[in-house]
């Protein structure tokens, strides 16, 4: 595995680690008020970027060019949005950051698509 493929795997496997963490810490502090945050980093950050590494893997095609590069900028912006910005929701803060990961996830999932969509055609 290498490049855009790689990236996704090892980006994956590092919020894989930081939502098991932050699930023990939950799990420690008998605490479970960020739960949906802990969810959305792993399924968003660690199950999505995985999968998205794995077709990268398996489909080179789909990895050539800006599209995979721009798909894996907003994947990281997503991730960094969303699973923040849900914390910072569930502790009285503004939604702000949230919403704006949220969109930023399903334009990851739009690029994804593009992306499938143009690899097969080729």
């Amino acid at each position: 595995m290498k490049g855009i493929a790689f990236n996704f795997m090892v980006l994956g496997v590092l919020f894989g680690l930081l939502g098991m963490l932050w699930g023990i810490h939950m799990a420690a502090s008998h605490d479970h008020t960020m739960a949906p945050a802990h969810a959305h980093l792993n399924l968003i950050g660690w199950v999505g970027c995985a999968i998205y590494g794995i077709y990268y893997h398996v489909v080179p095609k789909a990895a050539e060019g800006m599209l995979p590069r721009l798909h894996l900028i907003v994947a990281i912006l997503a991730v960094g949005c969303i699973a923040p910005g849900i914390a910072l929701a569930k502790s009285g803060g503004t939604e702000a950051l949230a919403i704006i990961g949220s969109f930023l996830t399903v334009a990851s999932a739009l690029l994804f698509l593009v992306n499938v969509l143009r690899s097969r055609a080729a």
